[in-house]
């Protein structure tokens, strides 16, 4: 149960911050706040958010994504920089060091995510947790449902 909670508290966070990892950055759009009002509309109708509890919970976004986002750039930089190091006269220490910085960023982009996500539980009240437990829950199984059937299409 906890984990059905703590994952559907991650998607709706990631889903609010925009991609938080550096794994795929050139997808990445500039300016990833512009569906936050939608996601925490989504969230408010999902859990029945008061008006007060919607506005912390764009004040914890608009907080902590800026500071996301800045790192998503600098992680940018550094694929790139790896990237330019495909070549027959590559240099190895810098292809480490950017790796180790990537990694580093990475680390601090997961725990700034994390932390946004906690923040945001925080607001819930215990009802609100319960129901997002269950409708993560209905999710899954649909998930899961939908697995099964494109299985037993690809069999036929």
């Amino acid at each position: 149960m906890k984990l059905v909670k703590l994952f559907g508290i991650a998607l709706l966070t990631i889903g609010l911050a925009g991609p938080a990892m550096a794994q795929d950055m050139s997808a990445q759009q500039p300016g990833a706040g512009g569906g936050q009002g939608d996601q925490v509309d989504q969230l408010a109708e999902l859990v029945g958010l008061s008006d007060d509890q919607q506005k912390e919970i764009r004040g914890i976004i608009e907080e902590m994504q800026g500071e996301i986002q800045s790192l998503q750039g600098e992680a940018q930089q550094l694929q790139q920089s790896i990237q330019s190091q495909i070549k027959p006269d590559y240099d190895e220490d810098k292809i480490r060091d950017d790796a180790e910085q990537l990694g580093d960023l990475t680390g601090e982009m997961t725990a700034l995510s994390t932390l946004m996500q906690a923040k945001v539980d925080a607001v819930f009240t215990e009802e609100q947790r319960n129901e997002l437990d269950k409708r993560m829950q209905q999710m899954q199984q649909q998930q899961q449902q939908m697995q099964r059937q494109m299985q037993q299409q690809q069999r036929q």
